[in-house]
């Protein structure tokens, strides 16, 4: 994982191991599709409501999303 992008990495695997694609995962977390797409490719950075939204869904912790934490 690229230090650079560790949430947008992490995203991505977290939406692969639920089995989802973009589009399933922006309807559930009521963002656009691109959106999801420019997070994950570190184009742009979530706010702090859609980091604890993503956070809630996959139930991980914000410092694992944010590199901080392995787990």
């Amino acid at each position: 994982m690229e230090n650079n992008n560790i949430f947008g990495e992490r995203l991505k695997e977290l939406r692969k191991e639920k089995g989802l694609g973009q589009v399933k995962l922006a309807e559930e977390l009521k963002v656009s599709k691109s959106i999801i797409s420019l997070w994950e490719n570190g184009l742009r950075e979530p706010g702090i409501y859609a980091i604890k939204a993503i956070c809630d869904f996959f139930k991980v912790s914000a410092d694992y999303m944010l590199g901080r934490s392995d787990y």
